[in-house]
């Protein structure tokens, strides 16, 4: 056998060498192979048949071998990535001999009859995950011929044979200069190549043509393809804190180190990153954390392929939870193991980008990377403030010893950043970080301070961009201690788009837009009331300690508000504007409760929410509060349904606090709603509207908008006991499809469509229903599709012939369900606990009943079936949806038209929707 060649010492593996493959073995075993294969045209074929089950062999036993000491030492990536190149190469080296040694052996091979195999790639760099790519390249002197191709044949279709996924191209010097000049992605594998065996001087030939003739004088190029491919991955990928990141193409993930060492590498002609600290490129600290991130991010990568047994590198729900656990992280202090082990993840990516930006700074200083485009447009020089100098377009300090004479400027660096609008160069960011001791007690009590800090959000119109620089370089967090806890912190769901911090950012980035009159459009309420004016100061504070009690034990809005109460005096609050930052703190749900998961066209839901506001200005700053936290969720989680709940409730409550609790009753309602149905329907005659109006009970005529009054009016207007009535119209307002029904009431009503909807894929978000004192049953629901839009108009056929097979009983949504009520792989590893309220009080005539379970697409119709066989009318239902939570709430009665006032019939009750809910549950995991 050819002598293995490789990159890693003993010492570098993850197990010693021999624990991996016994390299004599092999040989004896291959040699025996070739010895015992038959002669003639068909050797080499039967040579192959041999050794490919030899190689498989000793192939999965060195990567069990790998796969368990990894298991035993989950973060020594680095190792163990060099184990699993190591036995690759021990493999392409076996085929390289088998191909030239046995298969065609050439005893006196010409000047043309040469060639060398050499890895690329990331294969070339001698890092692999368990199921990386073998990238190869076959170099000749010149043109190919018959001996290399056949060489080039028999080991690609050993290494197929083994299910490795082999990249390949055959390749002269000329061919690789001339491809390497035309495409940076070949030039980048070509910059990593590394000989493995065959001729090693046609391979050091090339390495000297590749740096002699092109490399050298295309740095700067190389360097601004290099960042551009950077900025298009990071447009795909999305945020760095996206919570299911890519672990190598994502926003601070393997290929953004692996981008910073191309381009060192190219320039600077390292072969390890070690090299970049005596360049100057890198201090040895943060060699040390490109070291970490590095391991950290290939022990993930790592886990992943073992967990899916395949190449995988994106980190979705279900492979969180699995990663942490191989990983050793485990739950504790209330927080989930997968959650500290995503917070971890997010401070390496933050760590990352850091790096990526005292990296380019340092290039641009060496001219070997453009200025920034909006830097090179805006040439004209701003005029700094004293202390403060430009570098190549960024904020710098004219003094660092001057500067950090006053503790102060440390804030004051990122207002005037913000003032300028420059960018702050990242020597300045490191002589911050470095520095983050001179923020103290005395500096966070410093009225100067405070001042600074306050006006960062409130002066310039785009406070989150300083504050997502301070939460990168820990000024937010050394300023506000208590922020520290949440900062790069994950909510395990799939509600929540970012991280804890990232989210108080994008919902102060939101207000911002708001007061810069960019949203008057999409949020006229909203806008209005920033238009006439509150109290900002309480306001962004507010906003920006939400969420500051979140990851422990404790209901996050209780001692946030505790947390407030502690941190806005140190912020500069007066003692009134403390106490309703606190307000809001402890209540920044309520709002956004109250609309979601209540009936507001109940006028006890209205009162009850008044009488907790109090005022005109709580409710205001409430609104903007609720807008905002909604919106800062993520993409999508915004819509006109959850706008026109929120102008809703906030116009009633408004009326109520402005003139009184009489402004809103029941009876003030049926009234108005009648004289608005004559208004609406001006072709009738007065016969018509009289009988229209005497035959609903008063909770139909307080519950629906005239539209709806009209449409049932149409519906009901002459149809029959064996008729049914339908009518689907897209609601754009509220960015749903709103279901009406007119039909003969009988028992179950409820229930049953729920099933017909559930079986055409519909989200039901709200619905009620009533009954005519003619016997009719008038049921409207507001339906969306799976990704919270109204149904297309070209599916309202089908949805409407499933409603009526449904509803005739040629459709039993019980059986016809179970195939649609399936949860998706990566949805099954969230906990959602059950809880069952019963609320008698905030309803006159309803109990409500409120179920917080793990959202399924069968549940409604479970819920509503099972309520329905205990005999309980249903006369509305709010549906909240939150990733995978829901919030079902149901206004009810029993049979006799009473509350469920005992507590013995509330417990079985209870009893009987937990057990819909878990058999349902466990039906869709089947």
């Amino acid at each position: 056998m050819t002598r293995l060649d490789t990159p890693a010492r003993p010492d570098d593996l993850i197990l010693p060498p021999e624990d991996i493959l016994d390299a004599g073995a092999l040989a004896r075993a291959l040699d025996a192979a070739a010895a015992e294969a038959s002669g003639g045209t068909d050797r080499a074929a039967a040579l192959r048949r041999a050794a490919v089950p030899i190689l498989a062999e000793a192939m999965n036993t060195g990567r069990a071998a790998i796969a368990a000491a990894f298991g035993a030492r989950p973060f020594d990536a680095r190792p163990a990535t060099r184990a699993w190149c190591w036995l690759t190469d021990c493999v392409v080296l076996a085929a390289l001999d088998l191909a030239t040694q046995k298969m065609h052996p050439l005893p006196n091979p010409t000047e043309a009859e040469r060639i060398a195999v050499c890895a690329v790639g990331g294969y070339g760099r001698g890092e692999m995950a368990p199921f990386s790519d073998v990238d190869l390249l076959f170099l000749t002197p010149y043109k190919i011929t018959p001996w290399a191709e056949s060489v080039i044949e028999s080991m690609l279709y050993i290494l197929w044979d083994l299910r490795l996924k082999v990249g390949h191209a055959s390749r002269t010097v000329r061919d690789c200069l001339r491809l390497g000049a035309e495409d940076y992605t070949i030039r980048t594998a070509l910059l990593e190549n590394r000989c493995l065996g065959g001729d090693r001087a046609l391979a050091a030939r090339l390495d000297t043509r590749l740096r002699d003739d092109l490399f050298t004088g295309t740095e700067r190029d190389f360097t601004e393809a290099k960042l551009a491919e950077r900025d298009t991955r990071h447009e795909k990928q999305g945020e760095r804190y996206m919570v299911e990141p890519n672990v190598k193409e994502g926003k601070g993930g393997l290929r953004d180190l692996q981008s910073l060492f191309w381009i060192a590498k190219y320039i600077h002609h390292v072969r390890d990153v070690g090299e970049l600290v005596g360049l100057g490129t890198f201090t040895a600290e943060e060699l040390g954390t490109f070291t970490r991130a590095a391991n950290f991010l290939w022990a993930v990568r790592c886990h992943l392929h073992l967990i899916a047994n395949r190449a995988n590198d994106q980190l979705t729900f279900d492979m969180q939870v699995e990663v942490a656990g191989r990983m050793g992280y485990a739950d504790r202090g209330g927080r989930r193991g997968v959650e500290i082990f995503m917070q971890d993840y997010f401070r390496h990516a933050t760590a990352v980008g850091d790096l990526t930006r005292i990296f380019l700074t340092k290039l641009e200083a060496a001219q070997q990377k453009a200025e920034p485009l909006l830097q090179r447009l805006l040439k004209r020089r701003k005029k700094l403030r004293t202390g403060y100098r430009q570098i190549n377009g960024r904020l710098a300090i004219a003094d660092e010893a001057a500067f950090l004479a006053d503790p102060l400027n440390l804030l004051r660096l990122f207002e005037e950043g913000l003032r300028t609008g420059l960018l702050i160069h990242p020597e300045a960011m490191l002589m911050v970080t470095n520095n983050l001791g001179l923020i103290d007690e005395r500096f966070r009590h410093d009225a100067g301070a405070q001042k600074l800090f306050l006006d960062l959000l409130l002066k310039h119109g785009n406070p989150e961009r300083a504050l997502r620089r301070m939460n990168e370089l820990g000024v937010l967090s050394a300023f506000i201690p208590e922020f520290e806890p949440v900062r790069a912190m994950m909510q395990f769901n799939m509600y929540h788009h970012y991280t804890v911090d990232e989210h108080i950012i994008q919902c102060i980035s939101h207000l911002a837009r708001i007061e810069r009159r960019e949203l008057i459009e999409e949020l006229p309420v909203s806008s209005e009331i920033l238009k006439e004016g509150i109290n900002r100061r309480v306001l962004y504070v507010a906003l920006l300690l939400h969420d500051i009690g979140k990851g422990r034990d404790e209901d996050h809005s209780i001692l946030g508000a505790r947390i407030t109460r502690k941190v806005a005096p140190r912020l500069g609050l007066k003692p009134r504007e403390v106490d309703t930052a606190e307000w809001l703190v402890r209540h920044h749900l309520l709002m956004s409760d109250t609309a979601q998961k209540r009936d507001i066209a109940d006028p006890r839901t209205v009162r009850d929410f008044a009488k907790a506001v109090q005022s005109r200005e709580r409710l205001d700053l409430l609104l903007l509060l609720t807008v905002c936290d909604i919106r800062g969720v993520g993409p999508g989680t915004w819509n006109n349904w959850k706008a026109s709940l929120l102008r809703a409730l906030y116009r009633q409550t408004r009326s109520v606090l402005e003139d009184g609790m009489e402004a809103l009753t029941r009876e003030q309602r049926g009234s108005d709603a009648k004289r608005n149905l004559r208004e609406a329907l001006p072709d009738w005659d007065a016969r018509d509207i009289k009988r229209e109006q005497g035959r609903h009970y008063a909770p139909y005529w307080q519950g629906l908008h005239v539209t709806a009054h009209a449409v049932f009016a149409r519906l009901l207007r002459d149809l029959h006991e064996d008729e049914i009535a339908i009518d689907l119209a897209i609601d754009e307002d509220r960015d749903a499809t709103r279901a009406c029904f007119a039909l003969a009431d009988h028992p179950g009503i409820f229930s049953r469509l729920a099933g017909a909807l559930a079986l055409v894929g519909a989200n039901v978000v709200d619905a009620r229903t009533y009954t005519s004192k003619d016997g009719f049953a008038t049921a409207v629901f507001w339906i969306q599709d799976g990704d919270g839009h109204p149904f297309e108009t070209s599916r309202l056929p089908r949805l409407r012939q499933m409603i009526d097979k449904t509803l005739r009983g040629e459709v039993v949504p019980r059986e016809a369900i179970k195939s649609r009520d399936k949860l998706k792989k990566r949805e099954r590893a969230f906990r959602v606990p059950t809880h069952i309220t019963f609320d008698n009080d905030g309803s006159e005539i309803y109990t409500i009943i409120e179920v917080d379970t793990r959202d399924r697409p069968g549940l409604l119709y479970d819920l509503t079936r099972t309520l329905a066989a205990a005999n309980v009318y249903i006369a509305s239902a709010v549906i909240a949806t939150y990733g995978e939570q829901v919030v079902d709430t149901f206004y009810v009665k029993d049979m006799f038209g009473l509350k469920f006032h005992t507590a013995a019939k509330r417990a079985t009750l209870e009893k009987k929707l937990r057990a819909a809910i878990t058999e349902g549950a466990e039906r869709a995991r089947e």
